[in-house]
C-alpha cells in the first residue's frame, strides 16, 4: 500500500481526503503543523478534534515538535497582511515543513487537506505543494477534494467533531468579525453623538 504524509489543517477537513485515499489503496500518515492558528485555545481545540478523528478513523498521526508556533508564523509573514499574499506564505510554510518531514521519514509522497477547503486558494495550494515536493525530491499527490465538501461536513457531524468557524489565523478571525465590528462601531458612535461625547 502506498504511503503519503498528509498535512492536516484540522480534523474535519481530514475526514473526506482520508476516506478517498484509502479507497485508492493509499494509507495517509497525518501530520499536524499549523503555526498560523490563533488564539492558543483554538489551537488546542483543533488538536483535540484531530485526536478524535484519529481515534474514530484509525488514522496514525505525527505532530510537529515545536507545538504552538504563532511567533514563527508571524515572523514568516514579515508584516504582510494582504489576504492573497499572506495565504501564499502560509501555504508554503506548512507544505515545506511537510516535505521536510517526509524526507526525514523516508516517505516519497506528500499531500494536504487544504485541497478539501472551498475557502482556500486551491491552485496556489497545488502549486506550492508541487514546488515543495520537487525541492525535496518527492512527489505531490494532488486531488480536488472539494467535490466531497458536503460529504465531509456530514461525516464530521455524525462523529460530533468540532468544526471551526474560520481558517485559524488572526487575520481571518478579524475578517470574520469585520462586519459585526463595523455595526458595533456605528452604534457606539451614534450613542456618543446623542450624549454629546466623542470617540477617539
Amino acid at each position: 500500500m502506498k504511503k503519503v504524509l498528509l498535512h492536516i489543517c484540522c480534523g474535519p477537513c481530514a475526514l473526506y481526503p482520508v476516506k478517498v485515499m484509502r479507497e485508492k489503496s493509499i494509507e495517509p500518515l497525518g501530520f499536524f503543523y499549523n503555526p498560523n492558528i490563533h488564539p492558543f485555545k483554538e489551537f488546542e481545540r483543533r488538536v483535540e478534534a484531530l485526536e478524535m478523528v484519529s481515534n474514530k478513523t484509525d488514522l496514525s498521526l505525527i505532530w510537529d515538535s515545536r507545538g504552538y508556533g504563532l511567533k514563527e508564523w508571524l515572523d514568516a509573514l514579515k508584516g504582510e497582511s494582504n489576504h492573497g499574499a499572506r495565504c501564499l506564505i502560509c501555504y508554503h510554510m506548512r507544505l515545506e515543513q511537510t516535505a521536510r518531514k517526509a524526507k526525514k521519514l523516508g516517505i516519497k509522497t506528500i499531500s494536504t487537506t487544504l485541497l478539501y477547503s472551498r475557502y482556500q486558494l486551491h491552485e496556489a495550494i497545488k502549486d506550492s505543494g508541487e514546488r515543495c515536493a520537487k525541492k525535496y525530491g518527492l512527489n505531490f499527490y494532488y486531488e480536488d477534494f472539494r467535490k466531497g465538501w458536503m460529504e465531509g461536513i456530514e461525516i464530521s457531524k455524525e462523529l460530533e467533531i468540532y468544526r471551526q468557524p474560520y481558517c485559524g489565523c488572526i487575520f481571518s478571525e478579524y475578517e470574520r468579525y469585520e462586519k459585526v465590528s463595523k455595526r458595533l462601531n456605528k452604534r457606539l458612535f451614534e450613542a456618543s453623538e446623542i450624549k454629546g461625547g466623542e470617540l477617539s
